[in-house]
């Protein structure tokens, strides 16, 4: 054999070699790009499908803004920044004295509305008993008037009868006198008679519209329900309620935080004083994109890793409902979207998950933290 036969031969044989490996490679690629898929489908069946996450999730919960209900001069602070309290406990103290001053003075003014309508009821007896001794003195007077009246007609009588006789010359001009000065007395006393029925009639009227009017007073004379009662003992309330909010206690278990009182501080009604956050009472607001939720529900388990504690330490919840709007919708200056140049923004929507509280117990958590969470959407 020639010597470029050789070489001819030994290239054919190069040749058929590198397309074997040609071959085996793309074989092997093709297997590779199999299996992949094969796992991406079982991944995504098994996993992706079943779970959807964010670290766009925050912990969070409803704080007790405390802040006084009256006036007053702080006396005493009696915690501080992230102090641990308990419900009821005091936490801040007003200066009582100008509340117990108005609560005694509310006080004595109820007693003295008590005995005010009290008076009314026994001013009531006196008043009818003056009623009625003035309708006897005008019976009595209207029986005078009568009397009086009939010694007028009876000198009248007389009067006429001594002036006929004058006039025959039977009797004398004194007896004349005299008659007439009987009959000037009979009508002066019938007069005075009169006046004295009118006058007793004005006293009785008077004292007749003395006694309406202080029934009025004791239209309802029951201390319990009198309005001008009512009226003292609303007050003395107030003012025994403003006493007891001198004294400033929590409202919830949890940790004091944003402290802004200060000794001797002067506050008006409104003045915020602290906050305290109910550490146990804690949840997360997970901030999902809009395209992950169509599968989340309520009630479906959440697992929650905290980057205070790390995976070692996982928190378990469960979805307790969704936001009523995206953030951007409640922002303070809300996107304008009706406008020219518009660019389609994916948008997050609030997720509330509730924290296992026994988890809360042993690891606590404070606002503010960040969070993964991963919702297992199989779960419900």
């Amino acid at each position: 054999m020639s010597h470029s036969a050789a070489i001819d031969s030994q290239n054919i044989e190069t040749s058929d070699i590198k397309k074997k490996k040609r071959k085996r490679l793309f074989s092997y690629l093709a297997l590779s790009i199999a299996l992949a898929g094969t796992g991406s489908f079982i991944y995504w069946e098994l996993v992706g499908s079943r779970y959807v996450e964010t670290d766009n999730a925050y912990t969070d919960v409803e704080s007790a803004q405390l802040s006084s209900a009256i006036t007053g001069t702080v006396s005493a602070i009696l915690v501080t920044d992230s102090q641990v309290v308990k419900k009821g406990d005091v936490l801040v103290q007003l200066d009582p004295t100008d509340a117990e001053l108005a609560l005694s003075q509310a006080e004595a003014n109820l007693n003295l509305s008590i005995r005010r309508v009290n008076g009314y009821k026994a001013n009531d007896t006196k008043l009818g008993a003056e009623v009625l001794a003035n309708e006897k003195e005008q019976k009595r007077l209207l029986a005078q008037v009568d009397a009086a009246n009939a010694d007028l007609q009876r000198a009248t009588v007389d009067l006429k009868r001594r002036e006929a006789l004058m006039q025959t010359g039977a009797i004398s001009g004194d007896e004349l006198t005299r008659i007439q000065n009987v009959y000037a007395s009979a009508l002066a006393n019938l007069n005075a008679a009169k006046a004295a029925v009118a006058q007793a009639d004005a006293a009785r009227q008077a004292a007749v519209g003395a006694r309406q009017a202080n029934a009025v007073m004791i239209e309802d004379a029951n201390t319990e329900t009198n309005p001008e009662v009512a009226l003292a003992r609303a007050k003395r309330d107030q003012a025994r309620l403003d006493l007891e909010r001198t004294v400033i206690r929590s409202p919830v278990d949890g940790v004091v935080a944003r402290r802004q009182v200060e000794l001797g501080q002067r506050v008006q009604p409104s003045t915020p004083l602290l906050s305290v956050v109910p550490v146990q009472q804690i949840h997360v607001n997970a901030n999902f994109k809009e395209v992950q939720l169509q599968h989340v529900k309520e009630g479906q388990k959440v697992e929650l890793i905290s980057d205070l504690y790390g995976d070692k330490v996982p928190f378990h919840g469960t979805v307790e409902g969704f936001d009523g709007g995206t953030g951007a919708a409640f922002s303070v200056i809300p996107a304008q979207n009706a406008t020219g140049n518009w660019i389609k923004v994916v948008q997050r929507l609030p997720v509330r998950i509730k924290l296992n509280a026994d988890e809360l117990a042993v690891h606590p958590l404070r606002v503010g933290l960040s969070m993964k969470a991963t919702v297992d959407l199989k779960s419900e």
